[in-house]
């Protein structure tokens, strides 16, 4: 495969000055806006990985963002240790909780392995209800935020944030481009196919599937960590996953390949969000009645969503991972047998 084009070097370097900079430029909202929108674009490509690029639809990845959450929370508040340092705890609980619960969710198949994680992410967020640790159904509060500055712990939370979403879309990109991500989709569009050829389907799954788990935990944590709060209903909200689905479908899902589609998709759904609910103030009855009718005119209209309508009208690019044979070298072929000669080979 071809190395990454300058164009994407580029594009992080940008996209990662952009967010280094961003807090001398913006205010206290708008900075809790655009942690929004990178810790939404990093579940996003988190789902992706495992649908587009795996072919396991998930209903159910609300649990890892959930228990993320909630350790950081816990961590952070018995050890008395700032939560910035305890973002990396949530994403290993996320990690953990999926290659726990791994061998007994592959064991399903399609629809099943989709209703099996929203049936899982629902007993999660019951146990966590449960224990007084955690709250209860009234949620915790992170305490621990008193070990950080009052002033500098918005741009901190936003840096996080945005190291998240860079990582995520970095992540994906080179994963996809590597070995393993040739393995992947060669399980997604033909898992006996790729057994024949030595892939190990089930190992290729599980990394996989651990990842999007690890994302989901880092997300989550660090955006709880930005609301200060944790509560059951919150954490493990199905809307996340609702959300991630709806980006992905806008933008275009994994098909032969595809990075920018979660990019696209994240960018729609918050300026769809702000026009219908700031612009036109819908109620959320309406705003979602809206969402849901966009979402299936573009299923409709453009099944690979808008960045493969682009890349199938225009020839766009942009950060592929496909992969192209080697050119033929003509000097290499076989040079054919004259006709009297050819009956007589051994």
């Amino acid at each position: 495969m071809r190395p990454p084009s300058l164009a994407a070097w580029l594009g992080f370097t940008a996209a990662a000055l952009a967010i280094a900079f961003a807090p001398a430029v913006a205010d206290g909202g708008l900075l809790r806006l655009l942690s929004e929108v990178l810790i939404t674009l990093a579940m996003a490509q988190m789902w992706n990985l495992l649908a587009g690029y795996t072919g396991l639809v998930s209903m159910g990845h609300q649990a890892f963002a959930g228990i993320g959450a909630y350790l950081l929370f816990v961590a952070s508040d018995r050890l008395g240790i700032s939560p910035y340092w305890m973002v990396p705890v949530a994403g290993l609980g996320g990690a953990l909780l999926a290659a726990v619960v791994a061998p007994l969710m592959f064991r399903l198949r399609d629809a099943y392995f989709s209703i099996g994680m929203w049936v899982l992410a629902e007993i999660v967020r019951l146990l966590v209800a449960k224990f007084p640790l955690f709250g209860g159904e009234s949620g915790v509060p992170l305490q621990a935020v008193r070990l950080v500055e009052a002033e500098t712990f918005q741009q901190n939370a936003f840096w996080i944030s945005g190291a998240i979403g860079l990582a995520a879309v970095a992540g994906v990109y080179l994963l996809m481009r590597s070995p393993f991500g040739l393995g992947l989709m060669a399980v997604r569009d033909n898992e006996l196919a790729a057994t024949s050829i030595g892939v190990n389907v089930w190992r290729n799954r599980f990394i996989a599937f651990v990842l999007s788990g690890l994302g989901f935990g880092l997300a989550g944590g660090a955006h709880f960590m930005g609301t200060m709060f944790v509560s059951p209903d919150s954490a493990f909200d199905i809307n996340w996953v609702v959300t991630a689905m709806f980006i992905v479908i806008i933008g275009g899902i994994g098909g032969i390949g595809t990075i920018e589609g979660p990019l696209i998709g994240t960018v729609i759904y918050f300026g769809l969000r702000e026009l219908f609910n700031t612009w036109f103030a819908m109620s959320g009855g309406w705003y979602l009645i809206a969402m849901g009718c966009i979402a299936i005119a573009v299923m409709l209209l453009a099944p690979r969503g808008l960045w493969g309508l682009a890349r199938e009208r225009w020839g766009w690019r942009g950060l592929s991972v496909q992969r192209h044979p080697p050119p033929c070298d003509e000097a290499s072929l076989p040079v054919p047998l004259p006709p009297s000669t050819q009956g007589r080979t051994a």
